[in-house]
């Protein structure tokens, strides 16, 4: 089998999960790391163990191609990203993910399931601006990581699909 090219040095796009709790949701967004070039970034507390069978099996077998990093605390992980715009993804936006003009360096934030992103994240100085995925009236939210892929991939678009 041919070797596979390593991620791109420089991503797109940072997807960082504030505090993820559901293990085949972080695997499936290891996946989603894995196939864009995207760089993943989880803010503990997790919910589970990283060597966890569901986020494995979610991950299936791209968890090396993925580059991720696990943060202590948001600060942490913002201090990693120094200078990059933030965008929050929240149903509670005036901004809808296609208005934005994605640069390469982007940080997409998204928070938990079931409760998002808290108020103290929200309203960290470092956020560019409140972002949302439209949805039908009465719906709660979509699955973390099919939201996460939807604007990755809208990104991933404005950038040209680099690598691709």
């Amino acid at each position: 089998m041919p070797e596979l090219p390593a991620a791109p040095p420089s991503p797109f796009a940072h997807v960082v999960y504030y505090e993820p709790r559901i293990p085949g949701n972080t695997g499936s967004a290891i996946r989603l790391a894995a196939v864009t070039g995207a760089r993943l970034h989880l803010v503990e507390p997790l919910g589970f163990d990283l060597s966890e069978a569901k986020l494995k099996r979610a991950g299936l077998d791209y968890h090396d191609l993925a580059v991720m990093d696990v943060h202590p605390t948001f600060d942490a992980a913002l201090d990693a990203l120094p200078g990059a715009r933030v965008f929050a993804f929240t149903a509670h936006a005036a901004t809808t993910y296609t208005e934005v003009a994605y640069r390469p360096g982007d940080v997409l934030l998204f928070g938990p399931e079931p409760t998002g992103l808290p108020d103290d994240a929200l309203d960290h100085p470092r956020v560019t601006d409140r972002v949302k995925i439209p949805m039908l009236p009465g719906r709660r939210s979509l699955n973390l990581t099919n939201a996460a892929s939807i604007v990755v991939y809208e990104a991933w678009r404005q950038a040209g699909f680099p690598g691709a």
